[in-house]
């Protein structure tokens, strides 16, 4: 029991020592930082509507109650001032004929109730500013002002952030593993992704970035150097017909960056496939990005996507997700190089060719046999 402890926790330390850092988690998240920034945190504050949006729900909760609160207890201070000023406080005793600048506001807590209603405009009816106070009427101006701008950019900014399209991206997926086959003839990289929802994605477009390090002939090493992917399916790669899930592939011909790859030598390469889908949501309008990544271990050489779409016998079209990712061993050329050169030697077979060096020489047969 113990060994098979031991070894089974051997494995898995051996497995993440294995793992390799990800620039692009397997749910799009990017995992970069970015140090010793010269400008200052002041230029956040300049595009102040992203920057909202950007942030934790619990951080603009705070901000939310923290902005309606700070401005109901602000004005509920200058309301006092008001009213202390104008002498309309209890302690100062006035006169039976005085004419307050906002009635029934007895103190520091009448004055806060006096804002919040004012600010959300409940208008209970028993504190009212009068005609006495010029200050008090400009102030009642100011406030409600305030008030429609702090709640539309507060609210506002709340609707924009269940509204994104982020959201939206959640609910599309990509298969675990990227595999690699003959499809059509040609060897491929093949990538099962899906809609989880029955609205459509508008102008559906797929592309990729391989990134790895590479040196340059004139020995400079660049980190995360990008190559182009092509991925297609059959009907191309411009405006997806995106209803059911879909087998991209990426074919890998002579400019392909895995054309130098093998089955044997795939696990020991070194590269991040980061797979991006760009759209518009049908409901909103709006675009969204939804990526992910592979590296060479969530590669599967020899290996092709199991069927997952069937027709029911009432002629609907059934998808089964439980073989969204579930692979079938296929036999495959353990290399796309050796794939071409199989390919040219059988149409090498098929031609003739003639030796300039040949000779055809006449024979006289002279028969040895008497009768």
């Amino acid at each position: 029991m113990f060994s098979y402890l031991r070894e089974r926790f051997s494995s898995r330390l051996r497995e993440r020592s294995r793992r390799r850092a990800r620039l692009v988690s397997k749910d799009g998240r990017c995992n970069i930082e970015f140090g010793n920034v010269e400008q200052s945190r002041f230029v956040f504050l300049i595009d102040i509507w992203t920057t909202i949006l950007d942030l934790r729900w619990r951080y603009k909760m705070t901000i939310f109650i923290s902005a309606f609160l700070g401005s109901w207890f602000l004005f509920g201070l200058l309301w006092y001032v008001v009213a202390y000023i104008h002498k309309d406080l209890p302690e100062f005793n006035p006169s039976f004929n005085h004419t307050p600048c906002v009635e029934n506001i007895n103190g520091l807590t009448s004055a806060f109730l006096f804002s919040l209603e004012t600010q959300v405009t409940i208008g209970y009816g028993f504190r009212c500013v009068t005609e006495q106070c010029a200050t008090a009427i400009f102030l009642l101006i100011f406030q409600s002002i305030l008030g429609v701008i702090i709640n539309s950019f507060m609210c506002g900014a709340i609707l924009a952030k269940i509204s994104r399209s982020k959201n939206r991206a959640k609910t599309i997926t990509f298969s675990k593993n990227a595999v690699i086959s003959k499809r059509g003839g040609k060897l491929c990289l093949l990538i099962r992704v899906a809609n989880l929802r029955k609205s459509l994605l508008i102008g559906s477009h797929i592309y990729g970035k391989l990134l790895r390090t590479t040196i340059t002939p004139e020995g400079e090493t660049i980190i995360l150097d990008q190559v182009n992917i092509e991925f297609v399916v059959d009907a191309g790669n411009e405006n997806l017909f995106f209803i059911s899930p879909l087998t991209i592939y990426h074919i890998i011909d002579k400019n392909s960056p895995f054309f130098h790859m093998a089955a044997e030598t795939l696990l020991q390469q070194d590269f991040e496939l980061v797979v991006f889908l760009d759209g518009t949501v049908e409901a909103t309008s709006a675009t969204c990005q939804v990526r992910t990544s592979y590296i060479p271990e969530e590669v599967l050489w020899g290996y092709r996507f199991a069927p997952i779409v069937s027709k029911t016998k009432e002629g609907k079209y059934r998808v089964d997700f439980q073989n969204f990712s579930k692979t079938v061993a296929v036999e495959t050329p353990h290399c796309a190089f050796c794939l071409y050169n199989e390919k040219e030697a059988k149409a090498k077979e098929k031609k003739g060719y003639d030796n300039p060096g040949f000779v055809l020489s006449e024979v006289n047969e002279t028969s040895d046999t008497k009768m």
